[in-house]
């Protein structure tokens, strides 16, 4: 089908959620994309931080391909050899006890919030259940996560939200004025990804992990869009130096397939137990053969190369005409410029660029494999567009 073919169907019978560019992505090869019609496009925006390999990467098809060829589902009745082997290698990376395998980043938060309030529930009984997120921050979009959003623009029209969620600013001026008796959790994001890509202050977050193990309240990391080698790191509480209690992650972890996971560290190990939580997909085993192959290529030696490319494009950006203030960690980067960030965002499009927006400003989320070439052809579109 061409391009029109495919808008008339998706107007007729797509739920109406998405505002989409007028583009339809049909392949390419690493960080260069190729439309229905030919266009070749530069990927700053690897699908929302999903494809950390690019497209058509030989050795994650390899894999997928292979488990594909053995058996594409089974259920979390049976036992799976590329689950199993992508807890163990996600245990050994992190120091992390289990792990629970979800389909999303929003179910991973939702197993993570679900953990701390049984967590406390088996330890002091009821009335200990709080959940304290941050304000700006961005957890999903089932009801719990959406709740625990720290932005009233996504507070309306579902009403009743879960009850015992409350929100702090990102000192611990805040976080000890809604935090008390009653809490059980505190959920972060060391980057706050949807409200324009903001680090959080690493003394605040080194403090904060204080204030929680002295109170035994659980310490959740959403690491959701930071995880999987995105900030040059695996995780990007690595960079805070910082042991959580339960970590989130999803997007890139299966490098463009569906997965999430939760893992479970320290006291949280035996947060849940058997009938407490489930999913029938989670851990699906061609998404788990394809995070094998992620999680086992995100080497320290691959590591410093994308913390190489980090710094190269983070000082590229800096020097561009009408940027104004770079923010971000790693190959997660936000900035404000002259012009508006939707305006970059379609002047990008039309020149051959794909960019992403997040409250107001520009936000560049590449694949980890992006070569030199196509960082500074992706520049050179943005540095025109930026005139």
């Amino acid at each position: 089908m061409d391009f029109g073919q495919i808008k008339n169907i998706d107007e007729i019978y797509g739920a109406e959620t998405f505002s989409r560019f007028p583009v339809a992505l049909a392949g390419g090869k690493g960080a260069t994309l190729v439309d229905t019609e030919g266009k070749e496009y530069i990927d700053f925006g690897a699908g929302i931080a999903v494809n950390v390999f690019g497209v058509n990467d030989e050795e994650w098809k390899k894999a997928v391909v292979s488990q594909l060829d053995k058996i594409q589902h089974a259920s979390n009745l049976y036992y799976c050899e590329p689950q199993a082997e992508l807890m163990r290698l996600l245990c050994e990376r992190t120091g992390a006890k289990r792990v629970f395998f979800a389909n999303s980043g929003a179910e991973a938060n939702e197993c993570a919030l679900k953990a701390a309030r049984a967590y406390s529930y088996k330890k002091y009984g009821e009335g200990r259940h709080k959940i304290v997120a941050l304000k700006n921050s961005f957890h999903g979009r089932t009801l719990f996560t959406l709740t625990a959003t720290g932005q009233d623009s996504f507070h309306t029209l579902f009403d009743p939200f879960v009850s015992g969620v409350d929100w702090a600013e990102a000192n611990m001026k805040s976080i000890r004025q809604v935090a008390g008796a009653d809490t059980c959790a505190v959920i972060i994001e060391c980057v706050q990804g949807e409200s324009g890509v903001i680090p959080l202050d690493k003394d605040f977050v080194r403090e904060l992990e204080r204030y929680c193990k002295g109170k035994d309240i659980l310490l959740i990391v959403d690491e959701v869009q930071t995880g999987n080698g995105r900030t040059g790191k695996l995780y990007a509480y690595e960079h805070f130096k910082i042991s959580p209690d339960l970590v989130t992650t999803a997007k890139g972890i299966a490098g463009g397939l569906p997965l999430g996971a939760c893992l479970f560290f320290g006291k949280a190990e035996h947060a849940l137990s058997r009938g407490e939580h489930g999913s029938t997909f989670g851990g699906n085993p061609v998404c788990c053969a394809a995070a094998v192959n992620v999680i086992s290529r995100l080497s320290e030696e691959f590591l410093l190369e994308v913390q190489g490319k980090a710094e190269y494009l983070r000082a590229k950006l800096k020097g561009l005409d009408g940027v104004q203030e770079v923010t971000g960690m790693g190959m997660m980067l936000g900035f404000t410029a002259d012009k508006s960030a939707g305006e970059v965002a379609r002047k990008c499009l039309e020149k051959g660029l794909l960019v992403l927006t997040a409250h107001g400003r520009v936000r560049i989320v590449p694949p980890l494999t992006i070569t030199k070439r196509e960082m500074d052809e992706g520049l050179s579109i943005l540095k025109e567009v930026l005139k």
